[in-house]
């Protein structure tokens, strides 16, 4: 493939002022990170949460959206954009009411919390961690998120809006930070995929699962060959033949796609004077991003 390669925040100066976000969603990643876990300290760390949660200090009521999860550990965003990361056990109860005025409750596993679920969450202090000693939520909430999740028949336009509605309380979803970015290049005045670019797309499309949180975002160029409405459109003819290629054929789910845009002739990668720069510039650019609230968790 053309690689997956760091990519400046200049390349979506533009692109990046079209986004919609569909997912809880993202500067370069630096090669330092503070969370990593060697080895040793995961079974340290489980092994102090493994305590009986009713005897440890009550800690704060946190209640808002799952905008993150890994492992046995959440992340929490309130109302006001303030994210809370909370660990829970198998001790941890967590219930759906149901039924009208939310009378009754069902039992649930630690599979139901899913992104963009709102939830109520009573925790405990320890020692430096706040724990889930409990987590409510909604029926009704639960089964909107698993049809995001799981693409039923509802269709696209119900999941957008349920979507919109679970996830508006998000303030920074359009800040994202760039993983990587992969081009595909087509020839002159076509946007139809090489082998080659069917396989770049796949492989990216790959990479992007490995990483926590991880969205894409499509922008299709053109070089400066023809004019600009002809390019314009161009442009985003191949951007739409990336995204629908990703989604049929590799796997990614809609879900995580941000919209994607066309952006003409703008930005060039190389010099429209020559043949070679030309061939650099009719590309899709594919990016791998990851919010910037969510980076790390």
């Amino acid at each position: 493939m053309n690689g997956i390669s760091t990519n400046s925040k200049m390349n979506l100066l533009f692109a990046t002022v079209a986004l919609v976000a569909p997912g809880s969603a993202f500067a370069q990643a630096t090669d330092e990170r503070d969370d990593i876990i060697v080895t040793g300290q995961q079974e340290e760390q489980a092994a102090s949460l493994a305590v009986d949660l009713s005897e440890a200090p009550k800690g704060p009521e946190i209640e808002g959206i799952i905008s993150a999860r890994s492992a046995d550990r959440l992340q929490v965003t309130a109302d006001d954009g303030t994210r809370t990361v909370i660990a829970f056990t198998d001790a941890t109860e967590i219930k759906a009411s149901k039924g009208l005025l939310g009378l009754g409750r069902k039992a649930l596993g630690g599979d139901a919390l899913l992104n963009g679920l709102p939830v109520s969450v009573d925790t405990v202090q320890v020692g430096s961690d706040l724990v889930a000693s409990k987590i409510n939520l909604r029926n009704s909430d639960l089964k909107t998120v698993n049809m995001i999740h799981n693409g039923t028949a509802q269709g696209f336009a119900e999941q957008t809006a349920a979507t919109e509605a679970l996830r508006s309380r998000v303030s920074d979803i359009d800040q994202y930070n760039v993983k990587g970015t992969t081009n595909v290049h087509f020839d002159t005045g076509k946007a139809a995929l090489s082998a080659r670019g069917k396989a770049d797309l796949c492989a990216t499309a790959d990479a992007a699962e490995e990483m926590n949180n991880a969205l894409i975002l499509v922008v299709g160029y053109t070089d400066s060959t023809g004019d600009y409405e002809y390019n314009q459109q161009l442009s985003e003819k191949r951007a739409s033949r990336v995204v629908n290629y990703i989604q049929q054929n590799c796997g990614w789910k809609p879900y995580r796609m941000l919209t994607p845009t066309g952006m003409s002739e703008a930005d060039p990668m190389a010099s429209n004077d020559t043949a070679s720069g030309k061939a650099q510039n009719r590309r899709v650019a594919v990016n791998i991003l990851v919010s910037k609230g969510l980076d790390g968790l």
